[in-house]
């Protein structure tokens, strides 16, 4: 079994280190400015910055559940409106991943590996991911994490970056 410790050293990795995968997440968004992340080069994909948004709103949620509450959508939806463009809003977006992907590690920190073979709720969700213990919970956190990283990557092609 994965233990908590070998879970928080793949999700730092995974964030901003050098995963087996490819990229870090930190490292596909080096050097996007403002209007390249709320930019839509491919129709009917989110941007850049919404896929940033994204992420954070589900490590905010994991973090809640690994707090002991019960699961439901992000606070701020699944997937939160950008509001204003600026390079002072994006780079708060980026610091708003950062601190909630760190208060996960902290959680993971915290917990037993016993505490990761609890339920997340009782119904089988897939879209809300629940029904499933804590450790498939936070093995899913980096299966999404790698999946929007990846399509982080691609829109920065179609951008010419």
């Amino acid at each position: 079994m994965i233990d908590s410790a070998y879970l928080r050293e793949l999700l730092r990795k995974a964030h901003a280190d050098d995963p087996w995968h490819g990229p870090s997440t930190t490292d596909v968004l080096e050097g996007i400015t403002a209007a390249q992340a709320a930019a839509h080069p491919v129709p009917g994909a989110h941007s850049i910055w919404e896929i940033v948004l994204h992420l954070a709103a589900w490590c905010g949620e994991v973090t809640r559940r690994l707090e002991g509450n019960p699961p439901a959508m992000p606070a701020e939806g699944d997937w939160p409106a950008i509001g204003e463009v600026s390079a002072v809003a994006w780079e708060r977006a980026q610091k708003h991943l950062d601190a909630t992907h760190a208060h996960v590690l902290e959680n993971l920190t915290r917990l037993h590996d016993a505490d990761l073979d609890r339920l997340g709720g009782s119904l089988n969700d897939r879209a809300l991911g629940t029904g499933v213990t804590h450790r498939t919970m936070v093995e899913g956190l980096l299966q999404h994490a790698a999946y929007h990283s990846g399509q982080i990557a691609l829109l920065r092609k179609v951008l010419g970056r």
